[in-house]
């Protein structure tokens, strides 16, 4: 049964989406911790949060958010953006994080990145993954790297990761519907793992069809701000998808 994930990305304190990523394109949808609460009253149990003042300025810029979210709520919350030190990370779970989503740092530092996941464990530290034409997107998807997608993982399942979130930029923020092929070679590729889908998920249709696939979580929020899918209805589906 998939997980559903739903996101508040944030920008200057505000719930916002972006478009393929493109600071640009802002659309402002009001108060996070709003938002938070509203995901929790429809039957939500985890939110993914990203602060994209703190992908672009590289360290983590909207932890008071994160603060005031977890003090609120009792959602369990992947937070991601702007993670590239110690002292970044340590903020982040300082602040009521449960889990971390860490993916430029994997880039660039290696190293770093091994040593939280060693310090941290794998429950709590959340590969990203963000692809835009097969490679390997950084700090706030501003920079593309030559790092290919399946070796990446293979680099990092190798070494103990067991949750990897992949966006695929070109579908982030479209709602033309998810990159699903992308998702399913994943999973032929490491049948293992904790594959968290996210971008351009428009209705419910397309959560039903990752879930079919056997996609085991997926993340999305336009397709939520914009009214596009009946959160009652989708939590309702859940829930008798159990077994």
């Amino acid at each position: 049964m998939i997980e559903l994930i739903p996101a508040i990305d944030i920008i200057e304190g505000k719930c916002v989406r972006l478009t393929k990523g493109n600071y640009d394109t802002k659309t402002v949808y009001g108060d996070p911790v709003d938002m938070a609460k509203m995901l929790e009253d429809k039957g939500f149990t985890r939110l993914h949060m990203v602060d994209l003042d703190g992908a672009k300025s590289k360290h983590i810029v909207n932890v008071h958010v994160l603060n005031a979210i977890t003090s609120t709520t009792a959602l369990t919350v992947a937070f991601g953006g702007g993670i590239k030190t110690d002292d970044d990370i340590t903020k982040a779970f300082d602040n009521g994080a449960a889990m971390v989503t860490i993916g430029s740092v994997a880039i660039s530092n290696p190293d770093l990145f091994d040593g939280w996941l060693d310090k941290y464990g794998a429950e709590k530290i959340i590969l990203g993954a963000d692809v835009r034409n097969g490679k390997i997107s950084i700090n706030g998807w501003k920079e593309d790297s030559d790092t290919d997608l399946l070796p990446f993982l293979e680099r990092y399942v190798r070494h103990g990761v067991k949750t990897v979130l992949c966006t695929e930029i070109s579908r982030d923020g479209m709602m033309g519907g998810t990159a699903v092929e992308l998702y399913s070679q994943i999973m032929d590729a490491y049948p293992s793992l904790h594959l968290i889908a996210s971008g351009g998920v428009s209705k419910a249709d397309d959560i039903y069809e990752l879930n079919q696939r056997g996609i085991p979580a997926v993340v999305f929020g336009k397709s939520i701000y914009e009214g596009k899918i009946d959160l009652q209805h989708l939590v309702e589906w859940s829930k008798q998808q159990q077994p």
